[in-house]
């Protein structure tokens, strides 16, 4: 029993972080997928389509106006752009420097969360896509163009840049790990769909968007929902943002914890266990990328212990 246990978890933890990225390749070798998320059979938009580019933020004052400049100098016709700051009950000078820096339009909301923030945004927005980024994120001038070209395709309903991360002295954060999970994405964008995006930069068709419960994310729950309702989640790498790295350990911490706050009830009640409307590619991606990378932390203390339990019975460290 206690060697199942070690060799069963540990197989699991091979695959969910060697294997898997392996399987991926195969699978996309042999359907032939398309290379990016802009070569659809469509020719494009005959003229940019009008963008609401949204902003949710809390007590951000000192990135906003740094943000709807940045928002400004985007590679983008000007007239087809919306910009609005939906304020979640921040109680510095957020709507003020928001306002003063030039956004369209400013919402001063009394807190409810990131979520409720966006859907009382998108309720104000004029565009046909809606575009969200965190406050502290800086797009590259051409990161808009890019994230919305996949749209020209009718059954795109979702779309996710690339964020990379730099320290405070402007270097390049972006480790190993990042890279994996970028390799990741691209494959999952070509073979089935992406199934998880991020905060900093994606786009979302406005019949595609939903509200969603506010203890989730868009960033874990659009994607998957997006498959489920027949709409293709997809990752456009050339759609490039840039965020700060927490500056300290401790920073750096609670926005993890954040994350896995808002990760937790998306898995457990937010429908993604719930395989109805995946197609079978879809859910190999889901519970090999998702689901047992949740399950890592269980899984290596399964190791650890029957590995310890097995080394009192043998009388030495069980390895093999």
């Amino acid at each position: 029993m206690l060697r199942a246990l070690f060799w069963t978890a540990s197989a699991l933890l091979v695959y969910a972080h060697a294997g898997y990225p392996a399987v991926l390749w195969l699978l996309v070798r042999a359907r032939g997928a398309r290379r990016g998320a802009a070569e659809s059979e469509c020719t494009g938009f005959a003229s940019p389509p009008v963008v609401s580019l949204i902003v949710a933020a809390h007590d951000e004052e000192d990135v906003i106006a740094a943000r709807v400049a940045n928002a400004r100098a985007l590679d983008y016709p000007p007239e087809r752009l919306e910009l609005i700051v939906a304020s979640d009950g921040s109680t510095d000078r957020t709507v003020e420097r928001a306002r003063s820096a030039g956004a369209d339009l400013v919402l001063d909301l009394p807190r409810g969360g990131k979520v409720i923030a966006q859907d009382r945004a998108v309720e104000r927005a004029r565009g046909d896509l809606l575009a969200l980024s965190d406050a502290n994120s800086a797009w590259a001038p051409d990161a808009l163009r890019r994230l919305v070209s996949p749209f020209a395709d009718l059954s795109v309903g979702y779309v996710c840049g690339r964020v990379s991360f730099h320290g405070s002295d402007g270097t390049n954060e972006e480790g190993l790990y990042w890279r994996y999970e970028n390799a990741v994405r691209e494959l999952e964008s070509r073979l089935a769909g992406v199934t998880a995006g991020n905060g900093a930069i994606y786009a979302v068709r406005r019949a595609a968007y939903m509200r969603l419960d506010p203890r989730t994310s868009h960033d874990l729950s659009f994607p998957f929902n997006m498959v489920r309702r027949r709409w293709r989640a997809l990752y456009e790498p050339a759609a490039r943002a840039e965020e700060a790295m927490a500056p300290s350990v401790e920073g750096e911490f609670r926005r993890k914890r954040r994350m896995m706050r808002h990760a937790w009830p998306t898995v457990l009640e937010g429908g993604l266990l719930d395989p109805r409307g995946y197609g079978p590619l879809y859910a190999l991606e889901v519970a090999s990328h998702r689901l047992l990378r949740y399950a890592s932390p269980a899984l290596h203390v399964a190791v650890l212990s029957s590995s310890v339990a097995l080394a009192r019975r043998e009388g030495g460290l069980y390895t093999a």
